[in-house]
């Protein structure tokens, strides 16, 4: 598939064939559930080989396609542990955030708190491949 972001169906096709395109994933409960005609949630958690899982949870518009995400949080888990997390929550007042706004992470210490710019992290391409990779290196 070369672009995921084509039209709602691509990314829906995409999304459930994670298991088959990363070897380090061992299961996936993603779904993607249309809301309406020109919107669709995406939730669920993938989990990986080394114990990680990857909690997902996007909104996309397909009001004009591409489609794009309209908002999203991803957390990244080992065992009860959040190790970190992305969300596209502005910060406006954050003059470190600006060069990515509003894309940012949420990191130890002081995770609720602590947030540094988020370059890799879009609304108009997949991240899972990104925050996947991201994960597997842990």
């Amino acid at each position: 598939m070369n672009d995921p972001f084509r039209t709602p169906e691509d990314y829906e096709l995409f999304l459930y064939s994670l298991v088959e395109r990363f070897l380090s994933i061992s299961r996936s409960t993603l779904v993607f559930v249309r809301v309406g005609a020109s919107m669709a949630r995406v939730s669920g958690e993938l989990f990986l080989h080394n114990g990680v899982r990857l909690t997902v949870r996007e909104r996309v518009v397909f009001d004009r396609l591409p489609l794009v995400i309209d908002g999203y949080g991803y957390e990244v888990w080992r065992g009860e542990e959040k190790l970190y997390w992305y969300d596209s929550q502005p910060h406006p007042n954050e003059p470190s955030l600006q060069s990515t706004h509003p894309h940012h992470k949420h990191i130890p210490p002081d995770i609720k708190h602590n947030r540094i710019p988020a370059p890799e992290i879009r609304f108009d391409q997949p991240n899972i491949p990104w925050l996947v990779q991201e994960a597997e290196r842990l």
